[in-house]
């Protein structure tokens, strides 16, 4: 089959032994790759705790790596996240992906325990585990600079230190950062693994798939979102501060209101203007949605600048900078960091500064006392510790990003039904709710919102597999892709097939998160959201969500969905 290069490697950490194996016909057929592939390949080892030397830490391409579709460089890590306990994946971008199948590699299969650090080096065929004791108690900056001429994949001290949202941080700001994926790397003691390829990805139509290419883009270039003037290419993701902003559905010190006056401070212009950005991006991609200053500072995401800025209280743009820039040094996932420190804010009562906002995040990564240790593992188990897991903004374990959900009723019920926890990237019904792609729907009702909430989320896992940026799909669509696919790999893909695709690779999911003891009650949201209104004005109300038509919307969605087992006796119906 085109497309795949038919080889995967197996690491044995604790043996210290490598091995090439054919990558199963089965797991390409049935599940694509990337997300789809390292879900499947994981299976019911799931249910090994999250440190056992026996779960495995997937890194798994996809078909269109390293081709020319629009793109094509990401890849997607996978196994059990130490924070929620959740099966749990991350795409990320850079050139890892790209170089891993270029080395001869469709993934990568991680097991056991080294006795001390360890690097993996992988330069083609030559697969090696090296001492990397050298290597340890550095952040990822001092690391990046030792890399020359490959891609790597490194923990900060965060991971080190068994913080349990610890970042795998690849090339020096790709970040797979939610979940804690790179704390289950440090408990593997694997501190870092550079790959070096030089082969070819062999295309079975590379006319069609030229074909493909150009239709995708023709629909990249006419789309406002992504190549308009205000547009994810100009401005990056930080384009949707003035937007969410706007909508006042702006998560505000820990959720308790939704609007912060001083937003603006820390936009995508502002961020543009002051640091004199410049476009970049992964492997493969025309976008370029990274923003790197002229000093080098990486410019944060939206959910980001959103987390460090509003759901904190603060305005500072140099602060907020520099707070992404020590998460990505340390490896750190910022959604969890900030949303953690918002927590501990609101259950002080003590309002957290710029200063002591950084001094912080420094503690949490060293874990250098008593409270860096409690803020390191994350919101639920700090404040549930505290007898307040009531102020933990999460789903599943999981910190919510920077959409309130009494904004955009998609994304309440988005979050509830999301197999990794609270997590905007399983359905992102943002894209019709607020930036109105495809079709706009009425972000106040849950009307329909079960059936399309369910064919996002199977849309985004066959997505996930492909490894191709749900950026793209603002402007294409799967049939587009699926041209794409289908020219790379010889296969007959059409938009039901992908999705079909999508909706096993979902099933699954939840099915081994039932395996690990999740069910209906862990479908919910925080009570905040039911209690209490949000930061309404003259021409915009946000009121509290209505319980029953939430809980009519999840019924609902089970039903579309056949799950079983809707009795929910732990929540009382007013």
């Amino acid at each position: 089959m085109s497309g795949y290069t038919g080889k995967s490697l197996r690491v044995d950490l604790t043996r210290k032994k490598t091995e090439s194996f054919e990558t199963p016909m089965e797991l390409r057929a049935d599940f694509i790759g990337g997300r789809g592939m390292g879900v499947g390949l994981i299976g019911e080892r799931i249910t090994n705790a999250w440190d056992s030397p026996g779960t495995p830490l997937v890194f798994a391409t996809g078909p269109l790596v390293g081709t020319a579709s629009p793109t094509s460089g990401r890849l997607s890590v996978v196994s059990r996240s130490p924070l929620t306990g959740t099966v749990f994946d991350c795409s990320v971008g850079g050139r890892f992906g790209t170089e891993l199948k270029k080395a001869g590699f469709d993934l990568i299969e991680i097991t056991g325990r080294a006795d001390d650090w360890v690097l993996l080096d992988i330069k083609d065929n030559a697969v090696s585990i090296e001492d990397g004791r050298k290597l340890s108690g550095k952040n990822t900056s001092e690391l990046s600079g030792g890399f020359k001429n490959c891609s790597h994949a490194v923990i900060g001290r965060a991971g080190e230190n068994g913080v349990r949202f610890a970042s795998i941080v690849f090339d020096g700001h790709y970040c797979a950062g939610r979940g804690g994926l790179g704390t289950l790397m440090g408990a593997k003691r694997l501190k870092a693994v550079r790959v070096k390829g030089t082969g070819n990805i062999r295309v079975q139509d590379p006319g069609q798939l030229k074909s493909a290419r150009e239709e995708i883009m023709r629909l990249l270039r006419a789309s406002q979102a992504v190549f308009g003037e205000f547009g994810l290419s100009e401005f990056g993701t930080a384009a949707l501060v003035d937007l969410i902003h706007s909508r006042r559905m702006e998560p505000t010190r820990n959720f308790c209101a939704t609007f912060f006056p001083e937003a603006g401070a820390y936009s995508g212009y502002r961020m543009l203007t002051r640091y004199k950005a410049k476009k970049a991006g992964c492997a493969g991609c025309p976008v370029l949605c990274k923003k790197l200053g002229a000093g080098g500072e990486v410019m944060p995401e939206f959910e980001s600048a959103s987390h460090f800025g509003a759901l904190n209280g603060i305005s500072d743009i140099e602060a907020i900078v520099e707070a992404n820039r020590v998460c990505n040094d340390y490896g750190m996932d910022t959604i969890t960091a900030a949303s953690t420190i918002a927590c501990h804010s609101e259950i002080t009562g003590e309002a957290i500064g710029p200063d002591e906002f950084i001094r912080l995040l420094h503690s949490i990564g060293e874990k250098d006392d008593g409270l860096g240790e409690a803020l390191g593992e994350g919101s639920l188990r700090y404040a549930r510790s505290l007898g307040r897991e009531d102020l933990s903004m999460s789903v599943k374990g999981l910190e919510l990003p920077a959409y309130d959900p009494r904004g955009a009723y998609g994304m309440a019920l988005a979050y509830a039904t999301s197999n990794r926890g609270g997590c905007h990237l399983r359905a992102y019904p943002i894209s019709h709710e607020i930036l109105r792609k495809p079709v706009a729907t009425d972000r106040f009702s849950f009307e329909g919102k079960a059936r399309t909430i369910k064919i996002a989320e199977d849309m985004n896992a066959a997505v996930d597999s492909l490894t191709a940026c749900k950026f793209v799909f603002f402007a294409a669509g799967l049939e587009e892709y699926a041209k794409a696919i289908n020219a790379v790999t010889g296969m007959d893909y059409d938009v039901q097939k992908l999705l079909k695709t999508g909706e096993r690779i979902w099933l699954l999911e939840r099915k081994l998160n039932g395996l690990n003891g999740f069910g209906p009650p862990d479908d919910d949201l925080p009570e905040r959201f039911f209690k209490e209104e949000g930061t309404s004005s003259a021409h915009i109300k946000i009121p509290p969500l209505d319980r029953n038509d939430f809980l009519n919307a999840l019924r609902n969605y089970y039903r579309i969905r056949g799950y079983k087992g809707f009795d929910r006796p732990d929540i009382k119906v007013s």
